[in-house]
């Protein structure tokens, strides 16, 4: 399994991000988030995903440290933290950018899953 990577919520994110074959290698749904530790959109919203992958034990959360040079959030367009991006069979179906509420997130999941 990768680092960055937890069934359920994952408060830490880490450098060692995974690559996009990584990613499109993943089967079912996941959610992978962007942002980093200091930002605080991304501080503002941990709570929000938090509580809503809490209740999602079986969905695997990628945290990733995003920034200048970091490939991964390129390769997915990242413009904003935090983004969260559901994902199913390693493909994106849906993406989020500075949300605050769970109801935010439960909006997420709720479209596709």
């Amino acid at each position: 399994m990768m680092k960055a990577s937890v069934m359920g919520f994952n408060p830490d994110y880490s450098e060692e991000a995974p690559t996009f074959e990584d990613i499109q290698a993943l089967g079912g749904y996941s959610i992978l988030e962007f942002g980093t530790p200091w930002c605080g959109h991304c501080q503002a919203s941990q709570t929000a995903v938090e509580s809503v992958l809490k209740e999602k034990p079986e969905l695997l959360h990628i945290k990733v440290f995003d920034g200048k040079g970091k490939r991964l959030g390129r390769q997915f367009s990242v413009k904003l933290w935090p983004t969260l991006i559901l994902l199913k069979d390693g493909e994106e179906v849906d993406r989020i950018v500075r949300f605050t509420s769970p109801g935010d997130v439960m909006a997420l999941l709720n479209r596709q899953i």
